[in-house]
């Protein structure tokens, strides 16, 4: 690898601002440019990291000398852009959520495989400090309840009520906490998820509780609502035999009492091992491709029991 490693960021939102700060304060990285639909927004945010900025991703890859590729993307962009990185042989960075659909994640997890390229996802709650914490002190006591919430606002994105953008807030926001629940609890063998009645015809749905069946024997429950002015509770509780533990991305709670708080360093984490998998050194990729498809996979299966009004099997 050259000394420095070169990325190129697909989108420049929100998240792709946020992975932009965290890879150019690394000294092995440089920005070497930044495309979005919107080139208003592309060319602030390359300016800021003094990179040229382009129109759409197909600029960006025809530009060449990139080593690496972010693609931070609404749901409903997912598909051709992942497909066109790789078309160029570079390892690539995804953000959260996949896909609005299986078949897509499906077939650029194939081309990834055949391709045997470096790959991760955005879901940097894997690298929270406390988790490891929590992991010890869960040790040989499986879990027996677990019960997720995302409970919070609207995002202030014009796409994000439309379920035929967004996929809704299970799929677009609750998927991190669903990540959170098969690392600690286990896989998920069914759901049965049931949404209240929405106001306005089209939306996505505003709140969704759901039951959780986990392979291991877990009983699990979900709820998710959009209703609120702040975010007011987003995270994973857990019950095993003897202790309570509640996480989300800033704090442990064990047994109501003792509050861990993390060390806000997951979101730099997340990017620093997935530029060490590039440079081909020791690297700690905790969710390449494949391993969020399966997250994907559950809340993907959450949004279609809400919309068919029925439980759903994994394995259908």
């Amino acid at each position: 690898m050259p000394s420095k490693t070169r990325v190129g960021i697909v989108g420049a939102g929100n998240v792709a601002a946020r992975h932009a700060e965290v890879l150019s304060g690394f000294p092995d990285v440089t920005i070497a440019g930044i495309a979005d639909t919107d080139p208003h927004k592309a060319e602030a945010l390359a300016s800021k990291h003094g990179a040229p900025a382009y129109g759409g991703h197909a600029d960006l890859l025809s530009a060449g000398g990139l080593d690496a590729v972010y693609v931070c993307v609404p749901p409903f962009a997912h598909g051709n852009p992942e497909l066109d990185v790789l078309s160029c042989d570079l390892p690539m960075f995804v953000e959260k959520p996949l896909s609005l659909d299986l078949q897509t994640a499906e077939n650029i997890a194939a081309e990834i495989e055949r391709r045997s390229l470096p790959s991760a996802v955005g879901h940097h709650w894997r690298y929270l400090d406390i988790l490891e914490q929590a992991h010890d002190l869960l040790d040989g006591r499986p879990v027996r309840l677990a019960l997720g919430h995302w409970l919070d606002k609207v995002p202030p994105v014009g796409w994000w009520l439309d379920p035929g953008m967004s996929g809704g807030q299970i799929v677009e926001q609750a998927v991190h906490v669903l990540d959170l629940a098969r690392l600690l609890v286990d896989e998920v063998s069914m759901v049965h998820a049931v949404p209240a009645e929405n106001t306005v015809d089209g939306e996505v749905d505003r709140a969704t509780s759901a039951v959780m069946r986990f392979r291991g024997g877990a009983s699990g429950l979900l709820a998710t609502a959009c209703l609120l002015s702040h975010k007011h509770r987003v995270g994973l509780e857990v019950c095993a035999d003897g202790i309570a533990l509640e996480l989300s991305e800033t704090r442990l709670l064990v047994d109501g009492e003792r509050v861990v708080e993390d060390d806000g360093h997951a979101k730099t984490r997340v990017d620093r091992e997935f530029i060490n998998a590039v440079r081909g050194g020791p690297a700690d990729v905790r969710v390449p491709y494949r391993e969020a498809l399966r997250t994907h996979r559950l809340a993907l299966a959450l949004a279609r029991s809400a919309t068919e009004r029925r439980p759903v099997m994994l394995d259908e």
